[in-house]
């Protein structure tokens, strides 16, 4: 399955998940690039948007490789590959420190005037606009779980079927479109597949 962009993908998750519609889901995105997503997918099922904050660890040289991910607690994933990549605990410490600084940073960025909003009880819709290797989606869903979600969904356009495997004991649901076994990235199942900006996510988390 191609989307032609992020909004295309956006509108058919909103129908995937129009069971959640009138019940206040709160949307969480991924920043940045499920930040729109989630604004149009919160409107549709009348839902609260906000985002999770997690992010990747970059593989020793090269930081488009994922072996694990962070959260806004702290809380690390690796991968079982992340010392064959040449990460070793010294290393390992030092990118944590580093994410977790750009962590706090987007926070005061994002939300300056106001908390996370509090996810316990709640139905809780977390959105990505894909999944590779599915490490920041696990920090994501391991901090909320940690929160006293009602209901805990994953929902993304596309992954691979061995990342969805990794998600099945973290998430209640996983909503996902398509699951092709030819995944090389994200991208390739886009026609339109642009960079969002820090702008243009504080700009839909000011219209909240």
């Amino acid at each position: 399955m191609i989307f032609a962009d992020r909004m295309a993908a956006a509108g058919k998750l909103a129908d995937a998940l129009s069971g959640y519609r009138d019940k206040n889901p709160l949307v969480l995105a991924i920043p940045r690039g499920a930040v729109p997503m989630a604004k149009a997918i919160a409107q549709r099922l009348s839902g609260e948007l906000d985002v999770v904050l997690v992010r990747k660890l970059r593989a020793p040289g090269n930081p488009e490789y994922a072996i694990g991910s962070v959260d806004e607690s702290g809380w690390v994933y690796l991968t079982e590959y992340a010392a064959r990549a040449g990460a070793d605990q010294a290393y390992i410490d030092q990118e944590v420190s580093a994410q977790l600084e750009t962590i706090r940073q987007r926070r005061a960025h994002y939300t300056p005037e106001r908390a996370p909003i509090d996810p316990a009880g709640r139905i809780v819709i977390v959105v990505d606009d894909g999944l590779a290797t599915g490490s920041t989606m696990i920090a994501a869903l391991h901090a909320l779980r940690n929160q006293k979600t009602a209901e805990l969904i994953c929902a993304v356009p596309v992954a691979p079927p061995e990342t969805l495997k990794k998600l099945q004991d973290k998430a209640d649901r996983i909503v996902c479109l398509s699951a092709p076994d030819d995944f090389y990235a994200v991208g390739q199942f886009y026609t339109d597949f642009p960079q969002v900006s820090d702008d243009e996510v504080i700009a839909c988390l000011a219209a909240v």
